[in-house]
């Protein structure tokens, strides 16, 4: 026993072989066991707050803190490690209260652990967000549904900087409140040099207040039409007919005329019928009258807006206007309903035997030959 103690106490650069095992033994149980034990403490932790955050899955509940802890625990790990060891005197190196390798090392060592705190309390809040998201999804207004982004991305900011002002505060040694002051007097030039930052910042406040639109509506804005799917800080995301995303600044978005198609009651389909001028007019009236009675009998199109007129006579015939109002404010079922009376239109046609008018045009041609004769 004896023996082994006076092994132990063996000392290698100012450290006896005890504190190198321990240092040994903490470093490779963080580098094997810190993901599974972040898992642990992940689960646990939805234990604790099951009843808080009931309505969050368990899944997105890990998905989203894991990360976090697993680099808490690591760092923490290796913090007490290296605390197992003393460094050697004849390294000399300064203390860490003097700017050295000493103070350099443990300075970064504490800012990466308070972005670490600073990471875990931003997934926290979208822990949080995504509560309130799956809430206000089972409500009928869409207000909250464009309400809770935009607040948890507000407090995600919040945290941002509040860890920022902390690790200044406490690894820097940094006076925040002065720190505050000095940035007022500069204010002035950060504001101009982020002026689009500001406007577009600006203008989500006025887009969540005023509320021209919402999440899930269908907006036409600077000849751009879509579906809104995210409205952020500075941008807001318009997916198109085709299937793209367009990110449009919010200052665009409040300074342009915007179209809200979701506020139509109705969406309108106007077009010409063009015949030949060889129609008879009993047929052509026929068809008109068939028409008239198509649209009016539709089950999705308003009857009192629908018209059915002989308008022109055009180059290539008669000219006849069409409109009409599909009852629904969808893309989707103004097309299906379109497409259903354009092939009646057809039938109609067929059955009066009337023939669409096709483009037609008279050239004049001269007679060269004549021409050259005659000079």
């Amino acid at each position: 026993m004896n023996t082994l103690q006076n092994f132990l106490e063996q000392y290698f650069t100012g450290n006896s072989l005890h504190n190198l095992y321990w240092f040994t033994g903490f470093l490779l149980t963080g580098l094997l066991l810190h993901r599974v034990m972040a898992r642990h403490m992940s689960h646990l932790a939805y234990q604790i707050l099951k009843r808080d955050i009931a309505g969050v899955p368990l899944n997105d509940f890990v998905r989203l803190m894991k990360p976090p802890m697993d680099a808490i625990i690591l760092m923490s790990i290796i913090y007490v490690a290296c605390h197992q060891l003393t460094i050697p005197e004849q390294w000399n190196l300064i203390p860490p209260e003097k700017f050295g390798l000493r103070m350099v090392v443990e300075r970064l060592y504490h800012t990466l652990f308070m972005g670490m705190v600073t990471w875990l309390c931003i997934r926290a809040v979208k822990v949080v967000g995504l509560l309130f998201q799956k809430r206000a999804a089972l409500t009928e207004t869409k207000v909250d549904d464009q309400l809770v982004p935009f607040v948890r991305d507000l407090l995600i900011l919040f945290v941002c900087f509040l860890g920022l002002f902390a690790t200044l505060s406490w690894v820097y040694d940094v006076n925040v409140l002065a720190l505050v002051t000095s940035l007022g007097i500069g204010g002035l030039a950060l504001a101009l040099a982020a002026r689009e930052t500001l406007e577009n910042l600006f203008a989500s406040f006025a887009i969540v207040l005023d509320r021209p639109f919402l999440v899930g509506d269908s907006v036409s804005v600077g000849g751009m039409s879509g579906d809104v799917e995210q409205i952020g800080f500075r941008s807001t995301r318009i997916r198109t007919d085709d299937g793209s995303l367009l990110t449009v600044p919010n200052r665009l978005m409040v300074s342009q005329s915007l179209d809200n198609l979701t506020e139509r009651q109705t969406r309108r389909a106007r077009f010409f019928l063009r015949f030949p001028y060889d129609t008879p007019p009993d047929r052509l009236k026929a068809v008109m009258t068939d028409l008239r009675n198509l649209i009016g009998q539709h089950p999705k199109t308003n009857k009192k807006t629908s018209y059915v007129r002989l308008d022109s006579f055009g180059d290539s015939g008669f000219e006849v206007l069409v409109i009409f109002f599909v009852d629904s404010p969808t893309i989707s079922d103004f097309r299906i309903v379109k497409e259903e009376i354009n092939f009646s239109i057809i039938d109609i046609v067929q059955r009066h035997q009337v023939q669409f008018a096709l483009p037609s045009r008279i050239v004049h041609t001269t007679d060269t030959a004549h021409f050259e004769k005659l000079i």
